[in-house]
């Protein structure tokens, strides 16, 4: 075979780069800046009264462990926490339930297949109408890259940012929650429909949701009265003989 059939076709010449000047292929060449991972964050939610827990596919990944196969449970959480952090977790977690008090924290987590990386955990516990907590949820951050050898502005605004996101969102919630239970003892009526009455609220009176739900449990506490429009809606829609704050 002649050496010919090695060397390439015409059009492969024409589609290559063209040749730059000595002068020209000497001028450097800025550096790209390596992307930044995006931190890994997973999120939890576990029911106090059936101990019954729910993780993300990002917590079971974060954990090493195939996703859904296992039940997850706190006791799962805490046995993966590095000997020196879990006492102190488990006292958070302890408290959190039982005060009703958020938390903050970070710790080390060693993985299924050994391998540590540090987290940073944020907890909102979820109360009843009668403010007894229900629920502790949260969301988990891998922080392990930041911390060496130190954390950059722009993560740590990142990480900062999903934390008060996620702190605001849990206290609608959380508010909405506790609002929905008032309704459903003030109107005798299930879930849906308390929160179709707190949309119904929000959409007339030109009010957030979230707002709502906070002035109704204001009057509930007896911290301060209704509105004169969110009490004329709720009039209209309370059974006879139940009393509107």
């Amino acid at each position: 075979m002649s050496s010919t059939s090695e060397l390439p076709r015409p059009t492969q010449v024409r589609a290559a780069a063209p040749v730059r000047s000595a002068r020209a292929s000497a001028a450097p060449r800025a550096a790209a800046a390596p992307a930044r991972p995006t931190p890994l964050t997973a999120r939890f939610r576990g029911e106090l009264s059936t101990e019954q827990w729910w993780w993300s596919p990002e917590l079971f990944e974060l954990h090493g462990i195939p996703d859904g196969s296992v039940q997850p449970t706190v006791g799962l959480l805490l046995a993966h926490v590095h000997d020196d952090d879990r006492p102190g977790l488990r006292e958070a977690l302890r408290e959190a339930a039982t005060t009703a008090v958020s938390f903050t924290r970070e710790y080390r987590v060693l993985r299924a297949d050994g391998r540590p990386l540090t987290v940073l955990l944020v907890c909102e516990p979820e109360t009843d109408a009668a403010g007894s907590v229900t629920a502790l949820t949260g969301l988990l951050v891998d922080v392990t890259a930041g911390r060496a050898p130190a954390p950059a502005d722009e993560q740590l605004r990142h990480l900062e940012t999903e934390v008060e996101q996620l702190r605001s969102a849990m206290a609608s919630r959380a508010a909405i929650e506790q609002a929905k239970g008032i309704l459903m003892l003030l109107m005798s009526c299930g879930d849906q429909v308390a929160f179709d009455l707190l949309a119904h609220i929000s959409s007339h009176t030109h009010r957030k949701v979230r707002d709502v739900a906070v002035t109704i449990i204001e009057s509930a506490s007896g911290r301060s009265s209704l509105p004169d429009d969110v009490r004329e809606i709720l009039h209209d829609a309370c059974p006879p003989g139940r009393a509107v704050g």
